[in-house]
């Protein structure tokens, strides 16, 4: 079993209920799943959108990335996501922030995500659960990477935490 973090973001409709869906449904196959607060940030890229509730989910799997990849976002599908642009809103949106220390980066699948030390909705929910966990391909401590980073979207907590 590989331990894995996963992101999870929505700003469109019951946001804190498509997280809450999102994490039973990778309940399946993420096991002793740990979860951080939900935190509201403001859009990144596409500014001109309701703000987004964002948390991140960590546990274990026997799921290889690329099948891992193809669940989540079969769960997304599910969920109702729409395909809108780039950067737009988003019923749900899942993110596989890192599998174990494992290097991917083709075309389909790249891991670690290419950009979560730019984001601190990504990186104060990860801070929460795991703040020591080390980027395999920077080296620092997620901790790290949330001190040295300059650009702030979180507005704030809800103060929940999604279980399925």
């Amino acid at each position: 079993m590989e331990k894995v973090f996963i992101a999870l973001g929505s700003n469109v409709g019951d946001r804190e209920r498509f997280i809450r869906k999102a994490v039973k449904e990778l309940s399946a196959f993420i096991k002793d799943i740990k979860t951080a607060p939900i935190y509201v940030s403001k859009a990144v890229g596409f500014e001109n959108q309701p703000d987004f509730y964002n948390t991140v989910v960590a546990g274990y799997t026997d799921v290889e990335p690329y099948e891992l990849f193809k669940m989540v976002k079969d769960i997304e599908k599910n969920l109702g996501r729409k395909k809108r642009f780039r950067w737009g809103p988003r019923e749900i949106d899942i993110d596989i922030l890192f599998y174990g220390n494992l290097i991917i980066d083709t075309e389909e699948l790249i891991i670690p995500h290419p950009r979560l030390h730019e984001r601190d909705f990504v990186l104060k929910p990860l801070s929460d659960i795991s703040p020591d966990h080390i980027h395999p391909v920077l080296k620092k401590t997620v901790k790290e990477l949330l001190l040295n980073l300059n650009n702030r979207t979180i507005i704030s907590c809800t103060e929940s935490y999604p279980q399925g």
